[in-house]
């Protein structure tokens, strides 16, 4: 028996998530992975790399919970907030009998993930306007478990209707937890759905350092939910999922002085995301920028491949969006700093639109 005999059929199956770094390129102008373009600068204070550090670290707990409003005992922190993904599948899903859902064109972790368990994916189309089909979602709810929802949403930069997000919650009361993915919250902070735990016990909240603390080379993310669900998901966690390393630059990003450097951080892009989404209309080749709140811009092209490799041969990469669902044509923009947009448009300035390709 080979090898690949021995491996589990669904994983032999499995087509693994296609991450910004799998992909590849030469450029030297990366926005295809909502990264922060410059490098923050942290001096590590920690050196007991003797010992095997926390499972949960007390300052990084405690500092992330005041700052995102919750109590300490609701919050988890762990590899990113991709680890917060698969600890809920572990924790609340039969592999061979219970379901997730979500709702495509979204992030494609949830679907990897839940494969990799052996836990089936039920998707649920997103409306035109990419808000949420809740009759859809009602009629689906059969053996779900878990019900991922991504505000803002990846690819798409759209923020979820708050009224739906609760309609979803009362739907799923005693049958299923919510988890809603907040990685770019930091770009639209009022839209928070932190503040709900207390009403709804089986909300979960995703969040990251990854995006606007420019630590997407860290890996830290968390999970904040109520009491009953944190004790399930440390049940199931690995020993000391965060190095001692890690640990420490979180809790210093996490300090008065790292909140407000993320801060500026989101000021910056947000108005590098305004700048370019202007100039983009200036280009003929590109038929619609969707509005967003993230640090991308979602845009339909015309000639999409021929937009995607004539920027990637000039070091520029960005994320072609084109096989997702409803998303024909279109590309995915990290906001870099004004520099780097500024050879976006310089690149597009020059392509053809749909008339002259006639």
């Amino acid at each position: 028996m080979s090898i690949e005999q021995l491996a589990r059929k669904n994983v032999r199956e499995l087509t693994p998530y296609q991450s910004a770094r799998r992909l590849g390129g030469q450029g030297d102008v990366w926005l295809n992975a909502n990264e922060y373009p410059v490098a923050p600068e942290f001096q590590l204070t920690a050196q007991t790399f003797n010992r095997y550090p926390e499972c949960q670290p007390a300052l990084v707990i405690e500092r992330y919970a005041a700052y995102a409003g919750v109590n300490q005992e609701q919050v988890l922190v762990s590899r990113g907030a991709d680890e917060g993904i698969e600890l809920l599948i572990r924790a609340f899903c039969e592999p061979g009998k219970d379901a997730i859902l979500f709702c495509p064109p979204t992030y494609g972790m949830y679907a990897v993930s839940a494969e990799t368990f052996g836990v089936e994916r039920r998707t649920v189309a997103a409306k035109a306007d990419w808000q949420l089909d809740l009759p859809a979602i009602a009629a689906n709810l059969g053996n779900v478990k878990l019900i991922y929802a991504c505000s803002p949403n990846n690819p798409t930069g759209n923020l979820l209707d708050p009224n739906d997000l609760r309609a979803l919650l009362e739907m799923a009361k005693g049958k299923a937890i919510v988890a809603i993915d907040e990685a770019y919250i930091e770009f639209c902070p009022q839209a928070s759905v932190a503040g709900w735990l207390s009403d709804y016990p089986h909300l979960v909240v995703l969040r990251t350092l990854s995006k606007a603390f420019a630590l997407a080379g860290l890996r830290c993310g968390f999970t904040l939910a109520n009491a009953e669900v944190i004790a399930l998901l440390l049940k199931v966690i690995a020993p000391y999922p965060l190095s001692t390393p890690v640990a420490d630059i979180a809790a210093q990003a996490l300090s008065p002085e790292g909140l407000n450097l993320m801060r500026q951080r989101v000021a910056e892009i947000s108005a590098n995301r305004a700048w370019l989404q202007q100039a983009l209309q200036d280009c003929a080749c590109v038929e619609q920028v969707f509005t967003s709140d993230s640090n991308y811009l979602l845009a339909r092209c015309t000639a999409t491949s021929n937009v995607f490799k004539t920027l990637w041969d000039q070091g520029i990469i960005l994320r072609d969006q084109h096989k997702q669902p409803g998303l024909s044509g279109c590309v995915r923009i990290t906001i870099g700093t004004r520099a780097e947009c500024q050879r976006v448009v310089d690149a597009l300035k020059p392509l053809p639109g749909a008339k002259e390709t006639l």
